[in-house]
């Protein structure tokens, strides 16, 4: 029986049920469309016979086109939620030390060629990479993993106590809802 004649099944539900969509096609590439300006840059954990090595950063690579100005960890528990955050000048460069993370970005930049668009990445210590999140974007993630996550970012300008960049707009909240089209 081919996928196009099989008909909903017969099962308490089938009404409900909704049909799994690849996030990649049949050569690996990324179906979603994405946001202009984020960027991800893939690193591999390098086997050696005392463990592990993964580069985090490295001044010759695209994303540090911009002098690193503090480096910060933040964690998250599982389950949780921190979305949606915006800044209005600086990049995020986000690296997942541990955990299983999915960070979204959303395009509202009402002049950008991917206004609307939203770009989805599942990072983890096994799958890593260095996600550049430039200003004016929204930005967030969720722990998906059992285990607390740990994110490495060294973002492009240097926290302000006295005046932060950095505006925030909660997940849960009905202007959220209503502004940006994901549901965690």
């Amino acid at each position: 029986m081919t996928e196009a004649n099989r008909g909903a099944p017969h099962v308490v539900g089938a009404a409900e049920l909704l049909a799994k969509k690849s996030a990649v096609d049949e050569l690996g590439r990324l179906r979603s469309l994405p946001v202009e300006g984020v960027a991800f840059r893939p690193t591999r954990p390098v086997p050696h016979e005392d463990g592990l090595l993964t580069e985090v950063a490295r001044a010759t690579w695209d994303a540090f086109d911009e002098p690193v100005s503090q480096v910060h960890v933040t964690t998250t528990f599982p389950g949780r939620i921190r979305a949606w955050g915006l800044h209005q000048v600086s990049t995020d460069r986000l690296f997942v030390v541990h955990g299983l993370v999915k960070i979204v970005v959303f395009d509202g930049r009402l002049d950008s060629p991917s206004h609307g668009h939203i770009t989805e990445v599942i990072v983890s210590e096994r799958n890593p990479g260095l996600l550049i999140v430039p200003p004016n974007l929204y930005h967030g993630w969720k722990n998906i993993g059992v285990t607390e996550a740990i994110i490495i970012n060294m973002p492009t300008e240097m926290y302000n106590y006295e005046d932060p960049d950095a505006l925030d707009m909660p997940w849960d909240s009905k202007a959220a809802k209503d502004v940006i089209p994901y549901v965690w």
